[in-house]
């Protein structure tokens, strides 16, 4: 049997165009039925000019759309993980359960003087500091029960108090007792995204074992890809890990070689990491991915609403919450 292979796409960096050619761009993109499209972001101030913010500009593109997600760039580094986790949360509301979040780090001494918050770190302790930064978030997100919402306008109550939790989190790097000010989002906790060399075995394996849902792959070769594959299974010990693998050909001929690495690699499916995504996003579009759905490869439309849908997630439990009877 023919397994169908997921398939996102990398818009670049949100800047210096307006919105709206950013969300022109995530509308193509999910007239194909994409899984998702990720947006790039960075602290750096060399990169600042025009720049607009990812999770922003996402929102925007998440009122005019209805199924693709939105996975933006959020660094860690410099960033309050209690911000991050009320942003992305923001985003999941806003598009209905489509937001995810692509971990990142900045190591930049630019941006570090810029934010002014420390001096650079070691990678190895940046990416220690963002796996802490993902457990916060998760924590936050499950920090209001399924149903904490009370609303009820006769008596002024809007939350169950004891619907909700305190995170507690005490870590080197900070601590975040919670709860969160935002309900849990509509897919309990929006998919976690990190982005992994094949050849590297770095401090971000890690992050990638314990907290993520996908991962984007560099590999060199299918087999390369499928040893990193079957590495990551075996540290994360789940079967809830989507590896894509990153491509950056062209459009041209890119059916057929993504039809043959998604054979010999066992992968989950590919990122296309478009050198200018305002040319070849419609090639891809109208092109690539109807010859992928010919051999077999690819849906025809989305089969459910929300990013955790695309990729065959299923919704977390609330860590918090007491088990009596059925499980909420």
């Amino acid at each position: 049997m023919t397994r169908e292979l997921h398939l996102s796409v990398a818009l670049g960096s949100a800047g210096p165009r307006a919105a709206a050619h950013w969300t022109g761009l995530v509308q193509l993109a999910e007239l194909g039925a994409l899984d998702f499209v990720t947006l790039d972001d960075s602290l750096d101030p060399a990169d600042a000019d025009g720049r607009l913010d990812a999770v922003a500009v996402l929102a925007h593109a998440a009122a005019r759309t209805s199924r693709i997600g939105l996975v933006p760039t959020v660094t860690t580094t410099h960033t309050e993980p209690f911000h991050t986790s009320t942003a992305l949360a923001t985003l999941d509301f806003v598009s209905q359960g489509r937001a995810g979040w692509l971990v990142d780090v900045s190591t930049a001494e630019e941006a570090a003087h810029a934010v002014g918050r420390r001096d650079p770190a070691p990678d190895a302790e940046l990416w220690a500091e963002a796996a802490d930064a993902a457990e916060v978030a998760a924590r936050l997100w499950d920090s209001w029960e399924d149903d904490a919402e009370i609303r009820d306008a006769d008596t002024g109550r809007f939350v169950d108090r004891d619907k909700l939790h305190y995170t507690d989190f005490e870590g080197p790097r900070f601590s975040v007792r919670g709860p969160s000010i935002v309900p849990r989002p509509p897919q309990g906790r929006p998919p976690i995204a990190v982005t992994l060399d094949a050849q590297g075995r770095d401090a971000r394996w890690e992050l990638a074992a314990r907290h993520a849902k996908i991962v984007l792959l560099d590999a060199d070769s299918p087999a390369t890809a499928r040893e990193a594959r079957t590495e990551l299974l075996r540290r994360a010990d789940r079967d809830d890990l989507r590896v894509l693998i990153r491509v950056t050909e062209t459009p041209d001929k890119l059916a057929e070689l993504l039809a043959h690495w998604h054979a010999e690699a066992g992968t989950d499916g590919f990122h296309l990491a478009l050198t200018d995504p305002t040319e070849e996003l419609p090639a891809v579009i109208h092109d690539i991915v109807p010859a992928l759905r010919a051999r077999g490869l690819f849906r025809a439309t989305h089969a459910g609403h929300t990013l955790r849908d695309h990729l065959g997630l299923a919704r977390p439990a609330n860590r918090y919450a007491v088990r009596t009877g059925a499980t909420r």
